[in-house]
């Protein structure tokens, strides 16, 4: 059995495959996220710990191919791989930056080049040529960067509601479907655990009310800023390949994306709302292919 694993900051999905039929073992499994940049080490063991279906399947596994937020640098991946391989005793462990997630799951096995990015609780850039890939701006994280992520948005959506630049109507719609307790508020920002995440959870608002002119003007902005801060990064690259898109915030948000591509003129390839399923069907057309 091999474990296909997608984690972000919020949540981390497992799915499980035999290798000789290609087929799903058991359901789809959802763990809190195992971003080992912002958790510890005994905190990772305990998030698997907890699910007693991957426990119980711990040593049938033969091969964990793992995608996560926080595995770009050296450190942070290592600390993962211990505790997967601590668990998953007989497995081989493979641990790869979330970008990996995106591209695989967009790409696929044909490896043809593309710009590929993530747009979920946080977002990302890279060009994938074929075989390597090339980032050419460092994330410095959620506070300063992550442009046209969810907690991107769900920033400029609190910080619109208390500067008082909301429409009166949302405003209201807002204030009921959210906690808008100013202490509250500053508790899950200063002081809990993921506050990218918190943040991230006030974009389902903007998805949910986009015909808003309010709402497009916000979304516009954070796209283009996305656009010119990362995707023009890649200038001379998205004039020969297209630009693929991976993560719920760009998928629902494709129509937008689409004009703001119209602007800066470039094409947009695939996209992927939940890169677990693009891997899933990529390590068995993998597998399949051996």
């Amino acid at each position: 059995m091999i474990f296909i694993i997608d984690s972000g900051s919020t949540k981390c999905d497992w799915i499980a495959i035999d290798p000789k039929t290609g087929h799903q073992v058991f359901e789809k499994q959802r763990t809190k996220g195992l971003n080992p940049a912002i958790i510890s080490e005994n905190e990772a063991f305990d998030i698997i710990n907890e699910n007693k279906i991957l426990t119980d399947h711990r040593l049938d596994v033969n091969h964990v191919f793992f995608y996560g937020a926080g595995c770009g640098t050296v450190e942070a991946p290592l600390m993962l791989k211990k505790v997967l391989r601590s668990i998953f005793t007989n497995a081989v462990v493979d641990v790869k930056e979330d970008t990996y997630a995106a591209i695989f799951s967009t790409v696929g096995l044909e490896h043809d080049p593309a710009v590929v990015c993530i747009l979920g609780t946080g977002s990302n850039c890279t060009y994938f040529d074929g075989k390597n890939i090339h980032q050419r701006v460092i994330s410095l994280g959620y506070s300063i960067m992550d442009d046209a992520s969810g907690n991107y948005f769900g920033r400029q959506l609190l910080r619109d509601y208390y500067f008082n630049f909301m429409p009166h109507d949302l405003k209201l719609i807002f204030k009921t479907r959210y906690n808008m307790d100013d202490d509250f508020i500053k508790v899950n920002l200063y002081k809990k655990p993921n506050p990218n995440a918190y943040l991230a959870t006030f974009a389902e608002f903007l998805i949910l009310n986009k015909e808003s002119e309010y709402v497009q003007k916000v979304i516009k902005k954070g796209l283009r800023s996305f656009v010119e801060t990362m995707i023009m990064q890649f200038r001379d690259e998205i004039k020969t390949v297209p630009v693929h898109f991976a993560g719920s915030i760009s998928f629902f948000l494709q129509r937008e994306i689409k004009e703001v591509a119209q602007e800066y003129g470039f094409t947009i390839g695939n996209f992927q709302r939940r890169p677990i399923e693009g891997l899933a069907e990529y390590h068995v057309r993998q597998i399949k292919a051996v």
